[in-house]
């Protein structure tokens, strides 16, 4: 697992040339069909006074993206917003919804409620230029936890499946990620491949049956 931001705190970043140009910053994300996979970022100009500018930030043209800023290579990587929308759109020609969940309620698929979705979290894959440019996907939300939960009040962090489609009013998780909840984003990313490597696991014991 790569590095892992909340969206919440990517939509705040500067859009920083190889030049050292301060050329953007990022204003909201942009998903892919069904949510799971980020596609770019519609971008605001700098300073107290900029508004929304008429480009956007394709994720195939991002070098990096850390907790400071996100790095282009040269302001051609900024493209019409139609650009983005193209490729965000998924099968039925729309956007993904992973931005619109917050909050929602997450329930498990045996009725248990885990909470509500306060904020969305990524999981960066490799920058542009690598062997293999990798995703940036949606790995977990962080919750207000409900008290079915017995974990207190404090926010916590719940994985998610690879596979999951964002729609509705209520997300269903797997029963199984109640045992990989937790309330430390640094240890976040390990709890979603520990998670995910269960989910296979169960997958390859159905499929052996």
């Amino acid at each position: 697992m790569g590095v892992l931001l909340r969206a919440s705190e990517v939509a705040k970043l500067p859009v920083v040339t190889f030049a050292g140009e301060d050329v953007a910053q990022i204003k909201d994300v942009v998903y892919v069909g069904n949510g799971g996979e980020v596609a770019g970022f519609t971008l605001n100009g700098r300073g107290f006074f900029a508004g929304a500018l008429k480009v956007t930030l394709p994720w195939a043209k991002v070098v990096g993206l850390g907790p400071d800023a996100a790095i282009i290579a040269d302001e051609d990587a900024l493209v019409p917003p139609e650009e983005l929308l193209a490729a965000a759109a998924g099968e039925d020609g729309t956007g993904g919804a992973a931005g619109d969940v917050l909050r929602s309620q997450v329930l498990t698929d045996d009725g248990t409620a885990l909470g509500v979705v306060v904020d969305v979290v990524l999981g960066i894959g490799a920058p542009a230029g690598s062997d293999q440019h990798g995703k940036a996907d949606v790995v977990g939300y962080e919750i207000d936890p409900a008290e079915s939960l017995g974990r207190g009040k404090n926010r916590l962090f719940i994985p998610l499946p690879d596979t999951l489609a964002v729609s509705g009013e209520h997300l269903i998780v797997p029963a199984v990620a109640r045992d990989f909840v937790t309330d430390d984003l640094a240890g976040f990313g390990a709890a979603v491949d520990d998670f995910r490597a269960r989910l296979r696991g169960f997958e390859n014991e159905g499929g052996n049956r």
